[in-house]
């Protein structure tokens, strides 16, 4: 059912938590702003939520409620769906299918649904003559989704670098700035409410995957493809590595990168270690960041924060102002039917640098079996850095590894790790060198 112009755009809101409370806000606050910039209103009819008991601090007595948000995407006085629930399966997806089967538009920040069924959903979308909008996706506040489908459209994109979750990068920022470990940092994240209760999406890299299999879809005109993403979380950073860091001049980030190789296109996300001066290492606290290099734009980079009700309400309502004034964009920037599968790059095909940190028995012939290793594996090493003098007691040793290939790097760091004077599992830290 297409939506009229002159009419106003009649929106249902399904999921009424942070988020969704704070677009119904948004909406109210910027009634007339929005309206003298779209040349019609955008107003809330109907929504769904699991309690409808609970205080929201918004006005709710003039929508009509549904318990059934699959249900409420599918009545007829509605325009356009708009997805908060999360989930890359059962309701949110019910509710994305119901509203396509209607002829709705719809707008998410759902990047697990994305991540995992963007494509598909965007030819249905296509077929139904409905538009799919995630911009809230991805980097809450950045518009990062418009920058590549939109403003880079005549470029061709060489890599994509991102502090792609703020909580990670929450935890990171405090960790250097006040010499804490990482259980400790999390802990208060957590009490402050910058942590979930079960915080593994975050630290252990999954909600940087999914945006950054995201962004290589929309960067490379292939299908999003998440389980080719290379995922490694933050929890074996702590103060030492903090140090060491400082020391050879670098920050610790966690990053997502997308770039395209001779040999096909890498994804990954992990820790890296970052030149200080870099704009990545001076993005603090809860901000996110994107950096794209592209051909004739060269490199472009967006700061903002991450997430919270109001920058990614902002980035929900901005969808919904695209489809008030008649934009009418294929989701991934081009057709779904165009999206072309590319070669992948598996992680042990990756070259570059790397930090490497153990701990070792301090005592004579330690560092011959390390070299050894190194040797043997056709690892070259940059410079070694040791800290305190404890004959017999165990003491930290970095190395710096100058370019090689990841397999290579493993073979020896399994070589080594294996020696009696080693003490547990090695930290690895990839070094990327990044725009200042």
């Amino acid at each position: 059912m297409a939506d009229n112009p002159r009419d106003d755009l009649r929106i249902a809101v399904a999921g009424l938590g942070t988020v969704g409370a704070g677009t119904v806000r948004l909406l109210q606050d910027q009634a007339g702003l929005i309206a003298a910039r779209t040349g019609r209103g955008l107003s809330v009819v109907a929504v769904s939520a699991r309690d409808r008991t609970r205080d929201r601090g918004i006005d709710l007595s003039g929508f009509e409620w549904f318990d059934d948000a699959a249900h409420m995407a599918a009545r007829a006085d509605v325009d356009v769906v708009v997805e908060l629930v999360g989930g890359s399966d059962g309701p949110a997806k019910a509710i994305a299918e119901a509203a396509f089967a209607g002829g709705r538009h719809l707008v998410t920040a759902n990047k697990a649904l994305i991540a995992h069924h963007g494509p598909a959903l965007a030819g249905v979308a296509e077929a139904a003559g409905c538009q799919l909008n995630f911009e809230a996706a991805v980097a809450g506040g950045i518009p990062i989704i418009k920058s590549l489908r939109e403003g880079l459209a005549a470029n061709g994109v060489q890599r994509i670098s991102g502090i792609l979750n703020g909580t990670a990068n929450y935890i990171l920022t405090r960790m250097y700035e006040e010499g804490l470990d990482f259980d400790e940092v999390l802990k208060e994240a957590q009490e402050q409410g910058y942590a979930e209760a079960d915080p593994a999406f975050d630290i252990d890299g999954i909600d940087a995957a999914h945006k950054l299999a995201i962004l290589t879809s929309l960067a490379f005109g292939t299908p999003v493809d998440i389980d080719a993403v290379h995922v490694e979380g933050i929890r074996s950073i702590n103060s030492v590595d903090m140090a060491f860091a400082t020391e050879l001049g670098y920050r610790i980030r966690l990053l997502g990168i997308a770039k395209r190789t001779a040999n096909g296109i890498e994804q990954r996300v992990h820790p890296c270690l970052v030149p200080a001066d870099a704009a990545m290492a001076n993005v603090r606290h809860a901000f996110n960041a994107v950096e794209i290099e592209c051909d004739y734009a060269d490199t472009v980079i967006h700061v903002g924060p991450g997430a919270g009700a109001g920058p990614t309400a902002s980035a929900v309502v901005a969808d919904l102002i695209d489809i008030a004034r008649g934009i009418r964009l294929p989701a991934f920037g081009i057709r779904a039917d165009d999206l072309k599968a590319q070669p992948r790059v598996a992680m042990n095909e990756h070259v570059g640098r790397y930090y490497i940190r153990l701990d070792v028995m301090d005592r004579a012939g330690v560092f011959a079996g390390i070299a050894n290793a190194l040797k043997d594996n056709d690892v070259s090493m940059d410079s070694v850095l040791q800290r305190g003098h404890a004959p017999g007691e165990p003491v930290p040793l970095v190395l710096t590894l100058h370019e090689n290939r990841e397999a290579h790097m493993a073979a020896a760091l399994a070589q080594i790790e294996a020696l009696d004077p080693v003490l547990g599992k090695p930290v690895v830290i990839r070094i990327e060198t990044l725009p200042g």
